[in-house]
């Protein structure tokens, strides 16, 4: 299966593909006559895991851990857990401070409505921001 075609059984980009086998997720076979690469159902099917992964807030890094330790023929379950485990933590995190910065916003909207506009000078760029 030529790189195209993965990515269209994948519904990714032809630079998604690339991108994978270039880090060295995928491994596809090189054809000698043409110097095209061939994808083999094995390479369609790690990819699909590693798009997955990925789409669960997976890092790629975290996805080569996970590889790593599945090529050594060692369950990987056990490094998912904590893997998922600190991203979910890492989402809470930018989550809270996302609601706070959006609180912060809009109390900075609600408090520039009443104001003028000033031009700037040689102490002040923009007072609504200066004076909040």
């Amino acid at each position: 299966m030529r790189v195209n075609q993965v990515a269209e059984k994948l519904q990714v980009s032809v630079g998604t593909v690339r991108y994978y086998t270039r880090i060295g997720f995928i491994k596809p076979e090189k054809n000698s006559s043409n110097g095209y690469k061939s994808y083999s159902q094995a390479d369609v099917q790690r990819l699909r895991f590693v798009i997955t992964a990925r789409q669960l807030g997976f890092t790629v890094e975290d996805v080569g851990e996970i590889l790593g330790e599945a090529g050594k023929g060692k369950a990987a379950c056990p490094l998912v857990r904590k893997l998922i485990e600190m991203r979910l933590a890492e989402i809470e995190l930018r989550f809270t401070e996302t609601k706070i910065l959006l609180t912060r916003m809009k109390a900075a909207l609600r408090d520039w409505e009443t104001k003028p506009d000033k031009s700037p000078t040689g102490h002040m760029i923009c007072h609504l921001i200066e004076e909040f």
